[in-house]
């Protein structure tokens, strides 16, 4: 049943739920604290870059995120600008960190793909705009550093087009250059924003296509002036015309330049994107696409943080809502384990500072106080009992033996290692037989933010010890008794007695798959 009472539509209507990905160094964290500041949710914009006047960044809540100036984990950020529920999913740029911001994007509605303009398409944007494309999502690009020397423009559509396949309208575009006169001019409005230092921009109207604009070429000078109307014109002759069926279905990206760090050009960007950017959409289910106007309650979690409080030893489920509307204390159906539960204390965050809530929407996100029964990836639903689908899993590359320095912090160390791994990031397995315990990760610096977590959090120090192993393959139908001896590998469990067998390389997998069957050695990515 859809809810058609007008308040519903408009609350569905407002929200804007997205991610933001780049490489690392692109000006993710920085845009991201503009965009809060100019939403009001922040009074002073904190970066990477003010640690030594301990500025921080807000969406960087971690102790080590503020010590290293990078981010490990993803961070919700919500406010309101322009009528507008925004819901910002800050993801790490770092690619040992992939698999949480993969995660992330399957809550996100869109994703802002920001690319450095003095070094193009980097090799992380890639990877990210890949899983992007697979979940068939709107992207939009920001082309930050405009301030700075860079790529020309022309060649930045065609390394787009070239290296991501994908076609590109500019919203806006690039006048004159740093350190000169410089703006961007908006073609649909067909003005031109005109930096000023230290001031608001000036706003110069370009008035009819075919005259004279002689107040945009006395601001930019005359070789400028005619760069950007033989640009402009360019553009409009060969460009892609916009198309909101090919921008909804991932196809084409709005495209726009500004300046993150000094805020230029990032006000109109945001307006028009908010404008532009899609309100939540339908989700894959076992029963079908469910309609967010739908009457029922549902929803996925898409992210487990411990200790977001470590004085209080929190835990914290993070919650996608698809449909319905969420109320506090309502009772929900937690499909996997059959059991009726009540959602209590639910939350929304800027970081990790948290508001408790009342009610919620499609396309918000709220956090949920976890005991231990919620795992990522779990649907909630109010009525019928449903999937949404799966969220995708990743097979680690990275392999360490790690133990407790302090015999005496055994309990510590065993419940440290319960809860960071229930987040999804590092896996735990233990060797059948022994009590060695070895963590896989999808990149390496995972090990270094557990280590120092095990130590902040729970007090326990470990020491790590680098396993040869780049390979791992779930054993499907077999027994431990049942496997054959096999060459440069080794058996492990998981915390759920799934069994699984590292590999030093493909050439050693492709020995094993001589005395296993093909179908008993299974990519990690097919579990249930």
């Amino acid at each position: 049943m859809i809810i058609e009472t007008e308040k519903f539509k408009n609350e569905i209507e407002n929200r804007r739920t997205f991610a933001i990905i780049s490489h690392p160094d692109a000006g993710k964290t920085t845009l991201t604290e503009r965009l809060l500041l100019i939403g009001g949710a922040i009074r002073l914009a904190g970066s990477i870059k003010g640690r030594k006047t301990k500025t921080y960044a807000a969406s960087d809540w971690m102790e080590m995120e503020r010590q290293r100036g990078i981010s490990v984990t993803s961070s919700v950020l919500q406010f309101t600008y322009q009528g507008y529920r925004i819901n910002l999913l800050d993801t790490p740029g770092h690619q040992d960190f992939s698999e949480d911001t993969y995660r992330t994007l399957t809550a996100a509605d869109c994703a802002l793909m920001m690319i450095d303009m003095a070094k193009g398409v980097e090799a992380q944007t890639i990877k990210l705009f890949e899983v992007c494309r697979l979940q068939g999502i709107p992207i939009f690009t920001f082309i930050n550093k405009l301030d700075r020397q860079g790529k020309e423009p022309l060649d930045l559509l065609d390394e787009l087009e070239k290296v991501l396949g994908i076609g590109s309208h500019p919203m806006n575009w690039p006048a004159g250059a740093a350190p000169g006169p410089y703006g961007i001019y908006h073609r649909h409005s067909r003005q031109l924003e005109l930096h000023r230092t230290d001031q608001e921009p000036e706003i110069i109207p370009a008035g009819s296509e075919e005259a004279e604009h002689p107040q945009i070429k006395n601001a930019l000078g005359e070789y400028s002036y005619n760069k950007l109307w033989d640009e402009i014109k360019l553009l409009e002759t060969a460009g892609d015309n916009f198309d909101q069926d090919k921008v909804d279905q991932g196809l084409l990206t709005p495209l726009f330049f500004g300046s993150a760090i000094s805020g230029f050009g990032v006000t109109s960007f945001f307006t028009e994107f908010l404008r532009q950017g899609p309100m939540p959409a339908p989700r894959e289910s076992s029963a079908g696409f469910i309609d967010p106007a739908s009457k029922n309650f549902s929803s996925f979690i898409f992210k487990i943080q411990a200790n977001m409080n470590p004085a209080h030893r929190d835990r914290i489920a993070f919650l996608r809502v698809c449909s319905g509307v969420f109320n506090r204390d309502m009772m929900v159906n937690h499909v996997r384990t059959g059991k009726n539960i009540r959602l209590s204390q639910p939350q929304q965050f800027l970081a990790q500072n948290r508001n408790i809530t009342e009610q919620a929407y499609p396309g918000d996100i709220i956090g949920l106080y976890d005991p231990g029964l919620f795992k990522v990836g779990d649907t909630l639903t109010e009525g019928d009992s449903f999937q949404f689908k799966r969220l995708p899993r990743f097979s680690p590359e990275h392999f360490v033996r790690v133990s407790s320095k302090a015999a005496m912090k055994h309990k510590q160390f065993h419940k440290g290692l319960k809860q960071l791994a229930e987040e999804g990031a590092v896996q735990v397995f233990m060797t059948p037989g022994s009590e060695n315990i070895i963590l896989g990760a999808v990149g390496e610096l995972q090990f270094e933010v557990f280590k120092y977590r095990l130590k902040a959090e729970y007090n326990v120090e470990v020491q790590m010890e680098r396993l040869p192993y780049s390979m791992l393959r779930w054993i499907k139908g077999m027994t431990v008794k049942e496997l054959p001896d096999i060459l440069n590998s080794k058996t492990v469990k998981d915390q759920e007695e799934n069994l699984y067998l590292l590999f030093k390389s493909e050439f050693w997998h492709k020995m094993a798959l001589e005395k296993i069957a093909e179908e008993n050695l299974r990519p990690v990515e097919e579990m249930p």
